[in-house]
C-alpha cells in the first residue's frame, strides 16, 4: 500500500478548439459526423455493467433533419429501475471504500478520453443528436465536461484536505463518507456535460447512482457511458435507464435507501418529486439530499451610461446561442429609452446576419429546438404576440417544421413589463424587450427583482460605477450568477461557480467544491492518547 500524500494534478480549464476552416479538428469532426450518420445503431441502458437491450424501442432522429434515422433506444419498464437500484446497492460497499485517489484517477482518465480520442465522437454526438452548433457543442460536451471531472477531482482533494484542530493529547479526524445508500441523478438534454456531472460527481464522492436522462440526449448518454467504461468505471456505479420520469419515480421514491437525488429540469418537476420525497420522508434510513436546479427567467439591465453595441452584443449571444434552450439564457432585457435606436439596430443587423440550419453546416450560428413539444409552446407564444396590440414584433417572428424545428430569434418590445413573455420561461429563441425612461434606471430595478419567480442569472451594462453598485445591491437576490458588463450565460467551472436561488434551484454551485460536500455525509473521529483514570476534576477539590 502506498504511503505517500497524494495531491491531484492542478486543474486547468480545457482549451476550446476554434474549428476554424483547414484546421485538423474541424477536418477530424466533419469526418466523424459522415460516420456516424452512416451508421444506424441501437443504444442499451447499462445496468451492473452489462448492456440492456430491449424488444420495446424508441427512434432518434436529429432535431434539425427529422427524416434522418440515427438509431433506436430500448424501453425500459419498472423491473429495470429495479435492476439498477440492486447493482448500485450491490457495488456500494467496494465503490466507496475504494482509496479516493483511485476513484480521482477514472475521471481525471475520462478527461483526457474525453479530450483526445473521443473528442470528435462527443462533440458529434451532441451536434446531431441536440442541434447545437460546433461552438455549443465544443465548450459543453467537451470542455466543460472535462472541466467538471479535472475540477472535482481536484475539489475532492482539498475537501478531504480539511481537517479539524487537535489541542495536545488528541488526534480530530473528519471523515467524508459517502452517503448511506444511492444517488438519483435526473438530467436536461441541453447540456452534455450536466447530464454527465449529475451522475459524475456523486460517483466521485463514493455514491453509486442510478441516472435517467432526457430522451432527447440519450444519444450523447451513450457516448458518456462509453468514456466511463473505457476509463475503468467498475460495473454498478453509475447505472444508465431508460424510463418514463413516473415508472423511475414510483420505484426510486418508495426505496428506502434513497440517498439523494440530483437534478437539472423544470422547476414544475423539481417541485413535485420534492413534494413525493417529503410524503416518503419516514420511509428512508436517512434524510434524503435534495440537489436541483431548476431554470430561470434571465435578466439585462442597460444603464444610460451603457454602450450600445456591447448591450445589442450580449444579448445576440445571451439570447440566442444555443436557440436560447438554456436555463441562463437572456430572456427579457431592461433598456433606456436614450438607447433603444442604437441597440435596436445593432441587434437587428446581428439577427439578419444570423443563418439558420443544420449544424453540419458550420456556418449556422442557428440550429433547431430540441423537439416538436417544445417547438409547440415556443410559437404558440409568438404567435400570440403577433396578435397582441401592445407587442412589437421587432425581429424574427418565422417559424417552420416541416423538416426540423426552426424558430428564427425572436425579439419583442413589450409596453407592459408584466407581459407574459418577459415573466415565464419559454426555453428558446425569444427576447423580451422593455423600454425605460432613463431617470427610472432604480424604480426598473426594483421591477426586475420583482418579476417573476426564478432567481438564476442577470447582466447589468453601465460605465458608472454608482451605478453598477446601485444595481448590485437592488438585484442581490436576483441572480445567484451576476454578470458585469456581459452577458448572463457562459459560466466556467472552477471560475463561476453555477446556480440560483428561488425558484431557480437550491444554489449549491456546480463548478465548485459546495457541490461535491451535498454528495458526502461527515464523521467527526476523536481519539485520546491519553485517557483519564479519574472522574474529578480540579474544582472539586477545598481551598
Amino acid at each position: 500500500m502506498s504511503n505517500s500524500v497524494v495531491k491531484i494534478p492542478v486543474a486547468i480549464n480545457e482549451p476550446v478548439l476554434s474549428y476554424a476552416p483547414s484546421s485538423a479538428e474541424k477536418k477530424l469532426l466533419k469526418e466523424e459526423i459522415v460516420r456516424m450518420k452512416q451508421s444506424v445503431i441501437e443504444i442499451p441502458m447499462w445496468i451492473g455493467g452489462e448492456k440492456v437491450f430491449t424488444a420495446a424501442k424508441k427512434e432518434i432522429r436529429p432535431p434539425h433533419e427529422t427524416s434522418h434515422l440515427l438509431g433506436t433506444h430500448a424501453v425500459g419498464e419498472k423491473v429495470h429501475v429495479e435492476q439498477a437500484i440492486t447493482a448500485a446497492l450491490a457495488a456500494k460497499l467496494q465503490w466507496e471504500n475504494m482509496p479516493w485517489e483511485e476513484r480521482a484517477a477514472i475521471f481525471l482518465k475520462a478527461a483526457d478520453l474525453l479530450t483526445g480520442p473521443y473528442r470528435a465522437k462527443m462533440n458529434a454526438a451532441t451536434m446531431l443528436g441536440q442541434s447545437k452548433n460546433v461552438f455549443q457543442a465544443e465548450i459543453d460536451a467537451v470542455c466543460e465536461l472535462a472541466d467538471f471531472f479535472r475540477f472535482n477531482a481536484q475539489f475532492m482533494m482539498e475537501m478531504y484536505s480539511q481537517q479539524p484542530q487537535s489541542p495536545r493529547g488528541t488526534w480530530n479526524r473528519m471523515e467524508y463518507r459517502a452517503l448511506e445508500g444511492f444517488v438519483f441523478a435526473l438530467t436536461p438534454f441541453n447540456f452534455t456535460s450536466i447530464a454527465a456531472n449529475l451522475c459524475a460527481a456523486p460517483a466521485m464522492m463514493g455514491n453509486t447512482v442510478v441516472w435517467k436522462p432526457a430522451e432527447t440526449q440519450i444519444y450523447s448518454a451513450q457516448v458518456i457511458m462509453e468514456i466511463y467504461e473505457e476509463a475503468g468505471l467498475p460495473p454498478g456505479v453509475i447505472n444508465l435507464v431508460f424510463v418514463d420520469g413516473s415508472v423511475a419515480g414510483d420505484v426510486i421514491f418508495q426505496h428506502p435507501d434513497f440517498a439523494g437525488l440530483h437534478f437539472t429540469g423544470s422547476t414544475g418537476v423539481f417541485q413535485k418529486l420534492w413534494k413525493t420525497i417529503g410524503e416518503n420522508i419516514a420511509n428512508y434510513k436517512s434524510y434524503p439530499r435534495i440537489v436541483g436546479e431548476t431554470g430561470g427567467k434571465d435578466f439585462v439591465v442597460a444603464h444610460p451610461s451603457a454602450r450600445a453595441k456591447e448591450v445589442a452584443i450580449a444579448l445576440a449571444r445571451g439570447a440566442f446561442e444555443y436557440q436560447g434552450q438554456k436555463c441562463s439564457a437572456a430572456s427579457r432585457a431592461y433598456i433606456p429609452v436614450s438607447l433603444w435606436d442604437e441597440v435596436k439596430t445593432a441587434l437587428t443587423d446581428c439577427l439578419n446576419d444570423f443563418k439558420m440550419g443544420n449544424p453540419e453546416d458550420f456556418r449556422n450560428f442557428i440550429n433547431a429546438v430540441i423537439d416538436e413539444k417544445a417547438f409547440d409552446k415556443i410559437t404558440s407564444f409568438i404567435a400570440k404576440a403577433k396578435q397582441d396590440s401592445g407587442v412589437e414584433v421587432v425581429c424574427g417572428g418565422s417559424f417552420d417544421k416541416s423538416n426540423g424545428y426552426f424558430i428564427e430569434p425572436t425579439v419583442l418590445r413589450v409596453n407592459n413589463p408584466d407581459y407574459v413573455t418577459m415573466c415565464e420561461e419559454l426555453f428558446g429563441p425569444v427576447l423580451t424587450i422593455y423600454v425605460y425612461a432613463d431617470e427610472d434606471y432604480e424604480n426598473t430595478l426594483q421591477l426586475v427583482d420583482q418579476t417573476g419567480t426564478y432567481a438564476l442569472t442577470g447582466a447589468i451594462f453601465s460605465q458608472d460605477r454608482y451605478a453598477l453598485k446601485v444595481g448590485m445591491d437592488a438585484l442581490r437576490h436576483a441572480a445567484g450568477n451576476f454578470y458585469i458588463n456581459d452577458k448572463p450565460t457562459g459560466a466556467v467551472v472552477g471560475q463561476q461557480p453555477f446556480g440560483g436561488a428561488r425558484a431557480s434551484g437550491t444554489n449549491d454551485k456546480a463548478g465548485s467544491i459546495l457541490n461535491l460536500f451535498r454528495w458526502v455525509s461527515a464523521r467527526t473521529i476523536k481519539e485520546t492518547f491519553v485517557p483519564p483514570i479519574d472522574y474529578r476534576y480540579p474544582f472539586l477539590g477545598e481551598e
